[in-house]
């Protein structure tokens, strides 16, 4: 198929929700690629993958279940949560997590220095866990314009990914927001009380939540896109 290197080639969708193939994994590509409900995945030997499944899982914060072994773990910690103090490490942490049924990982050298950037600019943003100054967990996102996605965490000390998911969903929640785009459903989330929705459902959904123009943290380059 001919392609722009500098640009995806939009296609016709498939079931599982493949909307573009190749262009470059730059900041101004990827935001745009958000703000309309399409979010990169790299894998190895392909141009560059884009995607908007025609179902979608959401965490909704008024729907947020949070298990009682998670809510005593939450009680008696005495991790130490931080937000965009080690972005970097973060992102590479996770990087290396073992996925199951996955060979590899999609968060590739080109992802970590993509988003590396987009941190730079005040657009992703991660929630770090410590332990005597030691990271032990973290999770991070991209904010859309007052939406977020959550992209990927890590934990090296049971339930540490956990409880920087609940910190950052407390944090996002204070700012006003009610919900958060999980992309890909998995059991962890489903256990939180995530769901799925139709692609137009959170289309409308997440254009309605970037017009109410949140400040989800407090830096962020404006980024045309």
């Amino acid at each position: 198929m001919p392609r722009d290197e500098r640009n995806p080639t939009v296609i016709d969708d498939d079931e599982d929700g493949l909307v573009a193939i190749g262009g470059r994994l730059d900041p101004k590509t990827v935001l745009y690629a958000y703000r309309h409900g399409i979010f990169p995945w790299p894998v190895p030997g392909l141009p560059m993958l884009w995607f908007s499944p025609q179902e979608r899982a959401i965490l909704e914060f008024d729907r947020l279940h949070i298990p009682r072994s998670l809510r005593q773990a939450r009680r008696r910690s005495t991790l130490q949560f931080t937000i965009d103090r080690a972005f970097p490490a973060v992102i590479r942490a996770c990087a290396q997590v073992p996925r199951p049924n996955q060979e590899g990982t999609w968060i590739t050298p080109d992802v970590i220095r993509t988003y590396t950037r987009l941190h730079e600019m005040g657009v992703a943003h991660s929630v770090e866990a410590w332990r005597d100054g030691e990271l032990v967990g973290g999770v991070y996102g991209v904010d859309i314009d007052g939406a977020f996605a959550g992209e990927s965490m890590f934990y090296r000390e049971s339930n540490a990914s956990k409880l920087a998911l609940l910190f950052l969903i407390d944090h996002l929640s204070s700012r006003g927001l009610d919900w958060m785009d999980i992309q890909m459903m998995t059991p962890h989330m489903a256990r939180l009380g995530a769901r799925l929705i139709s692609r137009g459902e959170f289309l409308s959904k997440l254009l309605e939540t970037r017009r109410r123009g949140l400040k989800l943290f407090p830096h962020r380059q404006e980024v045309e896109a």
